[in-house]
């Protein structure tokens, strides 16, 4: 650094979080505002959580926007990013997952298979094809919240981890094909966050001794908050990481080691 000058985290435009309105994505939400960056935010069914969330911000002081959304009819994505063209937006997130249940690759049924993988994997194809030639305009960031599970194998996780394997794949091919348009592509890998679905199966998937268990598979024997997730995810959206793409930040308290 040549001068001691303040630096400003974000350039001037929005924040977009798809699933905006879940315990993670509520935390990101705030954590952009609380940096002065207006949020606009989608939610899929739970009006009134994102309503309190637009009422929070609002309260705070800060600009947000919600609007409701399902990434996996295309026609949706395609209204959502057609209002938001005259927006200037320099970071999306993706911070939505399926509402699914723990079970053995071999207890599967088809259906599973198809409705998580349509909905997660073709839904973030679905954000990523309307949403680019709005970052090309300006540039600006992806980051998806993704799972530790593609680096160490979680016991019937596999349709949280299927999904975010194809996620990461085109993360990682935007961050390839998109740098000359000053777009980076960043992903997170989440272990055990006590937030969002944690809290929704915490007592009948996750009981007592997998949650013990959990934790003293992990270096720092704790598990993860959604202010550790949110402060990801605007370091990675942040001025701070703009020579920083295609790269995967373990957000695991060392579970992976």
């Amino acid at each position: 650094m040549d001068n001691l000058v303040k630096r400003k985290l974000f350039p001037k435009g929005s924040a977009v979080i798809i699933g905006g309105s879940g315990g993670i994505g509520s935390a990101i939400c705030k954590t952009f505002a609380s940096h002065g960056v207006p949020v606009i935010f989608s939610y899929h069914g739970n009006e009134k959580s994102a309503k309190n969330l637009e009422q929070e911000i609002t309260d705070f002081g800060g600009i947000v926007t919600s609007k409701k959304l399902s990434i996996s009819n295309k026609n949706h994505v395609e209204k959502f990013f057609e209002e938001l063209e005259n927006e200037r937006i320099h970071s999306i997130v993706n911070a939505t997952g399926s509402d699914i249940r723990m079970k053995w690759i071999n207890e599967l049924s088809y259906e599973e298979w198809d409705e998580v993988m349509r909905t997660d994997a073709d839904g973030f194809f679905n954000i990523i094809k309307n949403s680019l030639p709005i970052l090309r305009k300006f540039g600006g960031s992806y980051t998806t919240l993704s799972s530790i599970g593609l680096s160490r194998w979680p016991t019937k996780d596999v349709l949280s981890v299927a999904p975010k394997a194809a996620i990461d794949a085109l993360i990682n091919g935007i961050a390839k094909e998109e740098g000359r348009n000053n777009i980076r592509a960043n992903s997170i890998q989440l272990g055990i966050i006590e937030a969002g679905i944690f809290l929704r199966i915490k007592g009948s998937d996750y009981d007592d001794r997998y949650i013990e268990a959990a934790k003293n598979n992990t270096a720092l024997k704790k598990l993860g908050e959604a202010q550790d997730v949110a402060d990801a995810v605007i370091f990675l959206s942040s001025d701070r990481a703009k020579y920083i793409t295609g790269q995967t930040l373990y957000i695991d308290g060392g579970y992976r080691i």
